[in-house]
């Protein structure tokens, strides 16, 4: 576990100052969709990660986000039980406006099951890092989740989609969380948010529609801090599931019986 760990924050050092040495440079943008960009940064740091990946880990499947979620698949790769997910820049909109809050985001998954993540934001100079049953880190440092037991004074977390604003039913929680709690920060890196759970700098954090590639190291960090990641009907949260909830575990209850009031009240929210 230790070796996959390792390998990870080196390759995660070396994409974020690919990401810090563009950041210094006027920003080339390419569009996925109508809104959803990417820059030549996202690929700088994609192919350097994928292509280091792969050395170390010739038989691992990796999955990229600017490879259109496919898989890059070396010999031996479609057997392995193992599964890189890469997000080479969380964050691309902050980085092309010149918002320094990205990362980069690394995570092993063994038979769908988070196993050792690193995020890194270069900015901050900040590495978050776990491994399963092994705790998590800020910069080598032990971190826990907050101890905030109550949701009217804790602080949240959460994002909103670039693509399909209208059909997203994220206003209507923005709303409610925000009169319920001290306040809700919207950063625009779902991997960053769920280290901030983590660390105990955010108490919630909840988001619709998140990719595998976002959440998976995210994921781990918050659980190895002593936190809680479910969907919105609280079972036990896989990459890429359609809701996400993580928070300290002390306010899940609330957070949770929350999203049901929302969802049951508002005709675009899911149920």
């Amino acid at each position: 576990m230790r070796e996959f760990l390792d390998v990870a924050t080196e390759i995660a050092r070396e994409a974020g100052a690919i990401l810090l040495a563009e950041f210094d440079h006027p920003a080339t943008i390419t569009y996925k969709g109508e809104v959803d960009l990417v820059t030549q940064a996202d690929r700088r740091s994609e192919e350097c990660v994928v292509s280091r990946l792969r050395t170390a880990f010739p038989t691992h499947a990796i999955v990229g986000e600017e490879g259109s979620g496919h898989e890059h698949l070396a010999k031996g790769a479609a057997r392995s039980h193992y599964r890189w997910y890469v997000d080479p820049l969380d964050g691309t909109t902050n980085f092309a406006h010149g918002y320094p809050c990205f990362a980069v985001s690394i995570a092993l998954v063994e038979d769908e099951e988070p196993i050792a993540g690193v995020v890194f934001n270069p900015v901050a100079r900040e590495l978050f890092a776990a491994a399963k049953g092994q705790g998590a880190w800020l910069n080598q440092k032990k971190i826990h989740v907050s101890k905030i037991d109550r949701l009217a004074v804790g602080l949240l977390g959460t994002g909103f989609p670039a693509h399909k604003r209208v059909e997203n039913p994220n206003i209507h929680y923005y709303w409610r969380f925000t009169l319920a709690s001290h306040g809700v920060r919207r950063d625009g890196s779902a991997a960053l948010d769920l280290c901030g759970v983590a660390c105990g700098r955010f108490d919630g954090f909840w988001e619709f529609g998140l990719k595998p590639w976002d959440t998976a190291a995210g994921t781990l960090i918050v659980r190895e801090a002593g936190g809680m990641v479910t969907t919105f009907d609280g079972r036990p949260y896989h990459p890429g599931d359609a809701t996400c909830l993580a928070s300290n575990g002390l306010i899940h209850d609330e957070m949770r019986a929350l999203t049901t009031d929302i969802a049951e009240r508002s005709p675009a929210s899911p149920g």
